[in-house]
């Protein structure tokens, strides 16, 4: 059997690397116009700021694809002939398939603003974003970045350490506040003003002015303001990468349908990762709800499903870490959804840089989230599965502390807030 997987990111990686694990006699081309290695996308900015070099950011080594049979290809498909199963590359190249994974990824959104075509106005995605902005940066005294999100609190990060003044315009009342709660929003608005960078919230872009030689100049707001700058960064968040789907008559709605076995109803086709947007019992999931973890496990799903088994895709409990400047965030399981029946406790240190939330309901403890504290994921985990009673959690946050340092300088003071919060 000859299985071709479209696009080397985490999803399509790991069914490649699965299926070989199971089928060392089958053929596994995986195609990428972007690079011919799987690599890390949130790498980029260490590479930017000089931390890492790019061929740290490749989890593997190049032998790898060699020794283990898989080829590379690097190139961009121009169609998706599903119905005599061939992959139709730029240049005329065919390649055959008898199973195909889309693993497409997403792409940046650009939503048609007036001036979002001219030179120095650029998204940060992928390693040609990267290579743009190494060049956007020698000109650019001034920036701004359109959007409330990590990737924009990325590009924000790198060009402070270029020492560019930068302003973010979020259109919402408060940075992230789509994922975090209130009070953890309110921390990473004061962190990044104490930082020096300039937050514009309830305003978004209007338009980029031109300069009149095809540069950007200056941005315009929503709520008319001109703001100079040499630079506009888009990261007003990503959609699933459908179009090659779509073309080819593959079912899709925002992103590619895929039932729970990550299968379109087309045969032989599959998608998993950021394009796939999984369809259960006639209720959409998991649309853009992709980390790590998740396009990995999505990636093995298919590809055992490839190979003939009926295996269901189900994530488990909800995690993510990230990182806004010098602080760490942790969430696990059901938090800031606000549903009738939840319960929140919350504690933040007096110096602003510190805060732990616990969600529960009367059935138990459904969620946690930490701000500049590390917290066990194994333990959380465990929690949540179990559905710990409330007080249970509070007389055992010792156990969750990940750095004994963290145990007692907060854990004791973190429990005694949450129980006169209840009392």
């Amino acid at each position: 059997m000859h299985v071709v997987i479209l696009g080397n990111g985490v999803a399509g990686i790991s069914a490649a690397l699965r299926i070989r694990e199971r089928r060392p006699q089958d053929t596994i081309t995986v195609v990428s116009g972007e690079s011919k290695y799987h690599y890390s996308r949130p790498a980029l900015m260490y590479v930017f700021m000089g931390h890492m070099r790019y061929q740290d950011t490749k989890p593997f080594e190049d032998r790898v694809w060699e020794d283990r049979k898989i080829q590379l290809v690097r190139g961009w498909a121009l169609n998706v002939d599903a119905e005599n199963r061939r992959l139709e590359m730029k240049g005329g190249e065919s390649i055959p398939w008898d199973k195909l994974l889309l693993a497409t990824g997403s792409k940046p959104n650009y939503f048609g603003w007036p001036g979002q075509d001219l030179a120095g106005v650029q998204g940060l995605y992928g390693l040609q974003d990267l290579k743009r902005l190494y060049d956007n940066v020698e000109r650019t005294k001034k920036a701004v970045v359109v959007g409330g999100g990590l990737i924009g609190i990325e590009l924000g990060e790198m060009l402070h350490s270029r020492n560019i003044p930068t302003t973010f315009l979020v259109r919402e009342g408060s940075y992230w506040s789509n994922v975090l709660n209130k009070e953890e929003s309110d921390m990473v608005n004061r962190l990044i003003r104490e930082h020096g960078f300039g937050l514009e919230l309830n305003t978004t872009l209007e338009s980029i002015e031109d300069d009149g030689a095809g540069r950007c100049r200056a941005a315009i707001t929503t709520d008319g303001r001109r703001l100079d700058c040499d630079l506009v960064g888009l990261t007003a968040g990503v959609s699933p990468n459908i179009d090659l789907a779509k073309n080819a008559g593959i079912e899709t709605n925002r992103g590619v349908l895929v039932d729970d076995r990550l299968r379109t109803r087309t045969d032989g086709i599959f998608a998993a990762g950021d394009c796939a947007e999984i369809v259960k019992d006639g209720e959409e999931r998991n649309v853009l709800q992709q980390v790590w973890y998740t396009g990995k496990m999505q990636g093995e799903v298919a590809a055992d499903n490839m190979l003939g088994d009926d295996r269901r895709y189900e994530p488990g409990i909800w995690f993510n870490s990230a990182k806004f400047l010098d602080l760490e965030y942790q969430t696990y399981g059901l938090v800031n959804r606000n549903v009738d029946g939840e319960k929140n406790l919350y504690w933040e240190h007096p110096n602003g840089r510190h805060a732990a939330r616990l969600v529960y309901t009367d059935d138990g403890v459904i969620g946690l989230q930490t701000m500049g504290l590390r917290w066990r994921h194994v333990v959380a985990e465990k929690w949540l599965k179990e559905k710990r009673p409330v007080n249970d959690v509070i007389d055992r946050l010792g156990e969750i502390t990940f750095d004994p340092e963290f145990h007692n300088r907060h854990s004791t003071t973190i429990a005694a807030a949450f129980k006169e919060q209840m009392s």
